[in-house]
């Protein structure tokens, strides 16, 4: 599991150059033909590792309901975040990888309620979810790399 965690925390040093490197004006904007923002990917990464992970391992997530409700699968941008909820999802980028890292460790991930993507990709344990959000956390990067263009 440690190339898993190295390439999720790869991932995450990426979306926190997006988060540094663009304004909040940036961060918010919606390019013709998108339906979603920079940020909005962002905070949708985030809450989908915990809704694979923890969720589904019957374990409590560590993000809020508000936010899950804001950037679960599903859902768009429906205002502009403000520079306080950016330095929140900045300090979740991190936090949250390391917790689940951390939990990994202490085998806190006993039970996992099996689950099939839309990929395709079936999920029977939370390291499969780990390995899995990754190609998730890819496909938005990507997407994100197509904005910027825009931007």
């Amino acid at each position: 599991m440690e190339t898993a965690f190295g390439i999720t925390e790869t991932s995450r040093k990426v979306l926190l150059g997006f988060l540094e490197n663009y304004s909040l004006e940036e961060l918010n904007k919606i390019p013709e033909g998108f339906n979603n923002n920079l940020i909005w990917n962002i905070g949708h990464i985030i809450v989908v590792q915990q809704l694979l992970v923890y969720k589904l391992s019957g374990l409590p997530i560590l993000v809020s309901q508000e936010m899950i409700e804001k950037y679960q699968k599903g859902t768009k941008p429906e205002h502009n975040i403000t520079e306080e909820e950016v330095d929140e999802i900045k300090v979740l980028l991190f936090s949250t990888v390391e917790k689940t890292k951390q939990d990994f460790a202490d085998d806190l991930f006993q039970n996992y309620r099996e689950f099939t993507s839309m990929s395709g990709f079936t999920m029977k344990s939370a390291a499969n979810a780990i390995e899995f959000n990754n190609y998730h956390e890819a496909i938005h990067t990507g997407v994100m790399m197509q904005i910027r263009k825009f931007l």
